[in-house]
Order: structure tokens, then C-alpha cells, then sequence
């Protein structure tokens, strides 16, 4: 990971690419240890399923970043499909408490487990599924991730509280 203030993991489906991403060993050491040191990161659906800590996929496991202490299995059939409006109830690094945003998701993965260890859910699920059907956006030190992908527009303030982040 070259020297950066903040990182924007986006979506994407990284079960296409899963074994390529697990050989990277030094970038995944690298993101997780930014992660550690404190370096904001926001990350959305195929970001997430990246700083987890492993990807099932069918009876192969592949080692991710590890900066979340999740594990997420691929199924045959989406987890959640549609637009998503979450209202921000707990403290996070990039939206206030009572923000509600909204955005979309489309994913085929699944949180298989999940160790607690000063992780927690940022948002409300109002409409969608999340990581469970009730809430969304794990956070932990200065990362938020989930399966949510914002729009600008859904979430104005999402840009600025990164940059804010960025410049602390």
C-alpha cells in the first residue's frame, strides 16, 4: 500500500478474483497494518468481503486482509438485492449518529462468522438487508465497511467526512 491518508475500498465481486487476491500476501499485510496503525477506511460490499478475514468459496477458503474479524462464505443466490436507506445509530468514523443514507446492494456473499473484539454495526437497516436483515456497516478503529454501496447524492457528506478523515 503506497502512503495515503485515507483508502476507499469500492465494490465489486472479489469471488472472480479471490485466489489472485489471497496470493497478495504483502498488500494484504500491507492494508491490514495501515488498518491497525488507525488509517480510515471506508470500504463497500466487495471492499468488505476484502478486509474480512477469509473468503469460502465452495470447499476452497482464501485468506483476506484481516482487519475485520469476519469470515464470508459465497452462495449460489443473492443475500441481498435492492436499494438500501440506513440510519446511522451508533458512532462510526464517517457519518453522525441520527444520518440516515441511502444507497444499494447486490451481493452473493454472506457473513459466516463473526468474532466480536471491538467490532460493532454502525446502522439500521430502515430498507434492505445489510449484513443480516436488521443492520449494516461494521466498524472498527477508524474503518466502516459494509455491503451498502452510497451514492453522492444519498449521502452527501460521505465524501467530506473521508477528507476530514484524511487531513486529522
Amino acid at each position: 500500500l503506497p502512503l495515503v491518508d485515507a483508502l476507499y475500498i469500492g465494490g465489486g465481486f472479489p469471488e472472480t478474483q479471490a485466489k489472485r487476491l489471497a496470493q497478495n500476501e504483502s498488500f494484504r499485510l500491507s492494508v491490514k497494518e495501515a488498518a491497525e496503525r488507525g488509517l480510515p477506511i471506508y470500504a463497500e460490499c466487495g471492499g468488505f468481503i476484502y478486509l474480512g478475514e477469509s473468503l469460502t468459496i465452495g470447499e476452497s477458503q482464501y485468506p483476506m486482509v484481516g482487519a475485520l474479524p469476519v469470515t464470508f462464505t459465497l452462495e449460489k443466490k443473492p443475500q441481498g438485492h435492492g436499494y438500501t436507506t440506513l440510519a446511522a445509530d451508533h458512532e462510526n468514523p464517517f457519518f453522525p449518529v441520527g444520518t440516515t443514507i441511502t444507497g444499494h446492494e447486490f451481493h452473493y456473499c454472506r457473513i459466516l462468522s463473526q468474532r466480536e473484539e471491538s467490532t460493532f454495526t454502525a446502522f439500521n437497516v430502515l430498507k434492505g438487508t445489510g449484513i443480516n436483515g436488521h443492520r449494516e456497516g461494521l466498524s472498527r478503529k477508524n474503518i466502516l465497511a459494509g455491503f451498502t454501496h452510497v451514492h453522492a447524492l444519498g449521502a452527501p457528506q460521505w465524501a467530506a467526512a473521508i477528507i476530514e478523515k484524511a487531513t486529522q
